[in-house]
């Protein structure tokens, strides 16, 4: 939604007249990143507090139509009214958080060194602070309509950090973006969130020329390698570069060490493994697509066992169910890869789950072929002889947003941990990866190509993307934000002299 209820669409697209209720008048890019620059100043001056309560107001007014929101996102997506019931709430439990990462005051980061002129060399007055950077534009994920959507994280913590969203639409979810994006526009706007807080735009040419706008500030994306990489290179090679916080993929490398498959414990992992991986037909960024385990364990075939019971599933695109097929053809065809389930033929936007083993030295020969990411209901079962071949195996992985360990209670896994510490944001010692809870301390990123940045999209800290610092030396304290004024009136922690102070608001 734009400037006077409008979205802005390709050329030529009309769609249909239920879903373009108020779209008469049809802004275009430069009309919606001007609105939202010219809001950028009045945001950036709210207090906290102040955006606080528009979050809220949009999490309420998502909860209010949830059940016409999941109608219309099952329709487009085939995921099932239960997952996305779960979806709404955990995209409406992402704008609260929000809120109390606003009302905390933490993520301000201000810090205040008086004057000291004794001090060698003598010191000014120091008070610094982070602002929003301004516009942020926001790609939506096709595998999460709601929560790495219009109104997910990326738009929240934009939102939070104080900078109006335009959001580019996934082709996947149109119908359900447009009532989404209505219903932010108007939680915002009776809320009290200036004309420009926040828009919709669609199709591939609006989301090339929003990247390139020059009222851009930064770029938050979620979806795959290639298409990331893409508007990664248009974002640096601006005349004036902008961060491009781009995750595009992981194979959420998993260890399973001998110990660990001890008696009935290996049927239970490989129950595990097998729910994880065919979870939502695989269609998760934290899908465990490469589990590394002892020769000669017969784990791969306990796997197929387990998911032997995993029908096809409609997968949320038909390029994306060709792309399945095409990546697991390419990896089963490879000489010493072994299928061990799947390889048959399923209805076109279809992803059969399918089991492949094949051993670390086939891996080595062709990590560019066997550790390429599959998006879908697969994973790849690696059998490695000793720790030099794991240790081998796991520095050709690369980046990834998780790594997994499984060992047995008391084992020392420390040796495998440092390998994985360097290659994932976040490492679980047991469990599996699907599944990325919404929180203070989550991180969701990890060395490229998992993402582009050392930041996390997921949790409280994904706000800081959002945000600049800036300095301003000996001020007179009317031209400073309030939230540096010596009283504290916000009531922030705060960082006095090199004192952490904790208002008694904070304590709480």
């Amino acid at each position: 939604m734009g400037p006077g209820g409008g979205t802005v669409t390709p050329a030529g697209h009309a769609g249909d007249a239920a879903s373009d209720t108020g779209r008469a008048a049809v802004p275009t890019v430069d009309e919606v990143a001007a609105a939202a620059a010219a809001a950028s100043s009045e945001l950036a001056s709210t207090v906290p507090s102040t955006r606080a309560a528009w979050l809220e107001a949009v999490a309420d007014a998502l909860d209010g139509r949830v059940d016409e929101l999941v109608a219309l996102a099952d329709e487009e997506s085939h995921l099932g009214t239960a997952r996305l019931t779960g979806e709404v709430a955990r995209t409406t439990g992402q704008l609260r958080l929000f809120a109390a990462v606003l009302r905390d005051g933490a993520f301000l980061e201000v810090v205040i060194d008086h004057a000291d002129a004794s001090a060698t060399p003598p010191k000014p007055e120091l008070r610094r602070m982070l602002r929003p950077t301004g516009p942020v534009a926001v790609f939506s994920a096709s595998n999460f309509p709601f929560a790495f959507s219009v109104a997910g994280g990326d738009t929240a913590s934009a939102l939070a950090a104080g900078c109006p969203v335009i959001v580019k639409a996934h082709a996947a979810h149109p119908r359900l973006s447009r009532l989404t994006a209505a219903i932010v526009v108007d939680a915002l706007r009776s809320a009290g969130a200036p004309d420009g807080t926040f828009a919709l735009v669609e199709g591939r040419e609006q989301g090339t020329a929003l990247v390139q706008h020059p009222a851009i500030t930064a770029v938050g994306f979620t979806g795959s390698l290639a298409g990331g990489r893409a508007l990664f290179d248009l974002a640096s090679q601006r005349p004036a570069p902008i961060p491009f916080y781009g995750e595009l993929g992981s194979t959420n490398p998993v260890v399973i060490t001998a110990a660990a498959l001890q008696g009935e414990a290996a049927a239970d992992l490989a129950r595990g493994l097998a729910a994880s991986f065919t979870l939502g037909v695989g269609q998760f960024c934290t899908n465990p697509g490469l589990v590394l385990v002892p020769s000669g364990s017969g784990f791969a075939e306990l796997v197929a066992q387990a998911a032997s019971d995993a029908v096809a599933g409609r997968m949320l695109t038909p390029g994306i169910a060709e792309a399945y097929a095409a990546g697991t053809a390419r990896a089963a065809g490879h000489p010493g890869v072994r299928t061990l389930l799947g390889g048959e033929t399923a209805a076109a936007d279809s992803g059969v789950p399918t089991v492949l083993a094949t051993t670390a030295a086939t891996v080595l020969d062709a990590p560019e072929v066997l550790l390429e990411e599959i998006f879908g209901p697969a994973t790849l079962v690696i059998e490695v002889a000793d720790d030099a071949e794991l240790h081998a195996v796991l520095a050709e992985v690369g980046g990834a947003l998780t790594a997994t360990v499984h060992a047995a209670p008391g084992e020392d896994v420390t040796g495998v941990v440092s390998r994985l510490e360097p290659i994932a944001g976040r490492v679980l010692f047991g469990g599996w990866p699907t599944g990325v809870a919404v929180g203070w301390a989550q991180h969701h990123g990890g060395p490229w190509p998992a993402t582009t940045s050392l930041h996390t999209s997921v949790g409280a800290s994904a706000v800081r993307r959002f945000q600049r610092p800036i300095v301003y030396q000996d001020a007179p304290e009317r031209v400073l934000p309030e939230a540096l004024h010596e009283a504290n009136p916000l009531r922030l922690p705060r960082r006095v002299d090199g004192v952490l102070e904790l208002p008694d608001a904070a304590r709480a």
